[in-house]
Order: C-alpha cells, then sequence, then structure tokens
C-alpha cells in the first residue's frame, strides 16, 4: 500500500473515534469508517510480475485504454496511448521501459475531465522523458482530472528506472498518456483494460524484422 493510505485512513479512524466519544453512538461513527476503508482501498499498490523482453514497452498506468493515434510532435511523428483511470482503478504509476529519465517537466494548468480530449493539452500535467538502453526516447505524461488534485513523481532527472518500477502516483481520476516512437508497434487495442507494469503495449522493432519473445 501506498503510505498516503496510511495517513488518511488512520486520521479517519481517529475522526471517528473522536465523533464516537462526543456522540455516543455509531450512526455518525459510520461515515468516517467507511471513508478510512476506502482510501486504504484506494491506495493499494499490488504487485506485478514485469514481463521480460528486448524492446518491450508496458503499461504505466491501470486503466483503460482510451486511444492510440499518431501524432505529430517538435521531435517527429509519435504514437500517443491515451489510458484513463477511475477512481475504482490502481493509481501507481510504473516506468514503461527502463532506462535513464531524460527530462520531467512539471506544469499547473486545469482540472478537465480526463476523458476531454483537451486535457492531455490544458490539465495539470507532469511530463517524463525515458532514454532507453537502446537509444529510443520514451515520454509518458501523469495528467490530472477532474477529481485529481496532486501528482506525485518520485525519481529526478539522471536516476535510472526499471521496466515496471514504481515511480509516481496520481491522486483519485486521472490520465496518463504514453509517447512512443513512431515505428513502434503496438501490441495493445483501444478499449483494453491494463495493468501498470504488467500489460505490455507495445515494442520497438527489430532489425530484419524478427520479433521479440514476450515471457512473464
Amino acid at each position: 500500500m501506498v503510505r498516503d493510505g496510511y495517513y488518511y485512513g488512520f486520521a479517519l479512524v481517529a475522526v471517528a473515534v473522536v465523533v464516537h466519544l462526543l456522540t455516543g453512538g455509531w450512526a455518525w461513527t459510520a461515515i468516517p469508517f467507511l471513508l478510512a476503508a476506502f482510501f486504504l482501498w484506494f491506495f493499494r499498490d499490488p504487485h506485478r510480475e514485469i514481463p521480460q523482453g528486448v524492446g518491450l514497452v508496458v503499461s504505466p498506468a491501470d486503466g483503460k485504454l482510451t486511444e492510440i493515434a499518431r501524432v505529430q510532435t517538435p521531435s517527429g511523428e509519435r504514437l500517443r496511448l491515451s489510458i484513463f483511470l477511475s477512481v475504482f482503478n490502481v493509481h501507481v504509476n510504473r516506468a514503461p521501459e527502463a532506462g535513464t529519465v531524460l527530462g520531467v517537466t512539471y506544469r499547473h494548468g486545469l482540472y478537465l475531465n480526463a476523458m476531454n480530449p483537451e486535457s492531455a493539452e490544458k490539465n495539470e500535467q507532469n511530463t517524463v522523458v525515458i532514454g532507453t538502453t537502446d537509444g529510443n526516447e520514451i515520454c509518458f505524461k501523469q495528467i490530472a482530472g477532474l477529481l485529481a488534485r496532486r501528482i506525485v513523481f518520485t525519481k529526478r532527472e539522471g536516476d535510472r528506472v526499471q521496466r515496471g518500477e514504481r515511480v509516481g502516483l496520481i491522486k483519485f481520476g486521472s490520465r496518463t498518456d504514453l509517447l512512443l516512437p513512431g515505428n513502434f508497434e503496438v501490441l495493445a487495442k483501444e478499449g483494453q483494460r491494463v495493468k501498470g507494469g504488467s500489460t505490455v503495449l507495445a515494442r520497438r522493432p527489430e532489425p530484419g524484422g524478427a520479433q521479440t519473445e514476450i515471457a512473464d
């Protein structure tokens, strides 16, 4: 479990105890107890089996893959995969591939519904660029949603990360976008439910057209 869950959960349990002492009944006490249970559940951080294989890219978040699109960026054509996280999803973010954190850019913004396409550009967000060991650059964005009010990223520029490693958290409903080089092969499908660190979303092409075998 993410430690934030303990903070919220134990604080609400304390509130429940105080309410019970003041009122002598359980009716109002049930509310903070239920909220405590919700926060302990929301901040869960389950173990994930990380797929092994050269050039594989795993999902940086749990949720629903709502869009796969080719977009133009200052660095050229990119594949954008958008993942919507509802309040019921695990909200821990994981590194999509092993490499070095080349840049971390945090930007204040709006809190549009994460399903709104404009949220990718206008919402508060944290953009992370990872340079992989094979010389590619993979970018992912932690994007605040209608309910999200805090984005957490625990790594710094220059840090090494492993594929599937825990790197951050978005509190409550949100969105995570993954930007890949345009020549990568997408293996996931729109509408698919994905799990951070364990669902393979794409892979880089191998020289000569060889395919990387995916091993759990």
